[in-house]
């Protein structure tokens, strides 16, 4: 592919002639062809999906595929999608990369082995083990909450190769074969009814070396990049004007009759989510010239607060309507995300996911606003000598 300058009007004509050229393929083949077109994530390099450009030209590429009928959700393999291709991407081997064709077509699902029963909030003091055996780790340890463990191919998993060494600084990432003997996969139900989540037990896993991304000791640093990643991809994928959850807002008040003492408490609310898409599309254009940095966690925090306001204030104006649902139970063990109970239910994990608002705060307070940090132990103190 010859480099060029991409000006918005080149781009559009290179879309609407990919559009063209792949008329008629099936969905599947048409989101192989998608990515070695170079439009499945415009801004990873030429050859890994993309054509090297900003990341906020992405929103370009989906108008005008959208148009076409042929926009393809990232929530069809959001950890593969949203988290797990931008560290390939940039910390994976050759080898590696050549996993991000199909994770963009869905044909394998992957999920992410971060958190444990105790390393939630703060995922550096985990206490999964791994330990080389010639070419070979060792993994063991139980991994929880992990979203679509029970249906994924892969998983992108840190685990402590360094007890001696300071937290942050003895970790390391692996892929990982869900299918490997000693991995097994335990459901966890949640308020909706469905089982998203999922515990991850690792016993005596054999993980080849070369499933290892990035150095020895380096798992902070992937897991940095798929974390500003996925707070990035829950901050920005708002929508359209109007859509989403402050849409189901509005059709909730219609349908509850139009009242008109509550219509000054929905407008309050859609100019929220306004402003919030607004300030999601700036900060798509500040990323694209820097990469995810600590001003995604509030961009996070602040939709996951608003989407929490917006679900209650959907299911308080159906009144008793607003009280059930009918649960289906599918890939992801969920009804729907137009139905106002499920979305207020769900919701209650949007404050968790993705890093909890506490320690979104925290980063902005540290790293945006430059407040002094928490107390604690020094940073160098050894993992082994952190009390627990």
């Amino acid at each position: 592919m010859t480099a060029q300058p991409w000006s918005p009007e080149a781009l559009r004509r290179y879309v609407t002639d990919f559009l063209r050229d792949t008329e008629g393929s099936d969905p599947t083949s048409a989101l192989g062809a998608q990515y070695d077109a170079g439009l499945a994530w415009v801004h990873h390099p030429v050859g890994l999906g993309g054509l090297g450009i900003g990341a906020h030209r992405q929103a370009e590429v989906d108008a005008v595929l959208a148009a076409a009928g042929r926009l393809a959700s990232w929530e069809r393999n959001p950890m593969g999608i949203g988290m797990v291709a931008p560290a390939l991407a940039v910390h994976g081997t050759p080898t590696q990369q050549a996993l991000l064709r199909p994770i963009f077509m869905a044909e394998d699902l992957w999920c992410q082995l971060f958190s444990e029963p105790g390393a939630g909030s703060d995922i550096a003091s985990l206490s999964t083990r791994a330990v080389r055996d010639g070419d070979v780790w060792i993994v063991d340890g139980q991994k929880t909450w992990t979203s679509l463990a029970h249906v994924a191919r892969f998983g992108l998993a840190l685990v402590r190769t360094d007890i001696h060494a300071p937290k942050h600084a003895g970790l390391t990432a692996f892929v990982i074969d869900m299918r490997a003997p000693g991995v097994r996969v335990r459901p966890l139900r949640d308020l909706t009814g469905g089982t998203h989540f999922n515990e991850v037990f690792l016993d005596g896993v054999r993980v080849p070396d070369d499933q290892r991304v990035g150095e020895v000791g380096a798992g902070w640093t992937v897991a940095t990049t798929m974390l500003a990643s996925e707070r990035a991809v829950i901050g920005e994928s708002l929508g359209e004007r109007g859509s989403g959850a402050i849409a189901m807002a509005v059709r909730a008040w219609r349908r509850a009759g139009a009242d008109p003492a509550r219509r000054t408490e929905l407008a309050r609310l859609w100019v929220e989510a306004e402003v919030l898409r607004l300030t999601a599309l700036r900060e798509q254009a500040t990323r694209a010239e820097r990469g995810p940095g600590p001003a995604s966690s509030g961009l996070k925090l602040r939709r996951a607060l608003l989407e929490q306001r917006i679900a209650r204030f959907s299911v308080d104006v159906l009144g008793p309507h607003g009280l059930a649902y009918d649960a289906d139970p599918s890939l992801t063990g969920v009804p729907g995300h137009d139905d106002p109970l499920w979305t207020w239910l769900q919701s209650q994990a949007y404050t968790i996911a993705g890093g909890t608002s506490d320690v979104m705060r925290t980063i902005i307070g540290e790293r945006v606003l430059g407040l002094p940090k928490e107390p604690g132990l020094p940073r160098d103190t050894p993992w082994s000598a952190i009390p627990r």
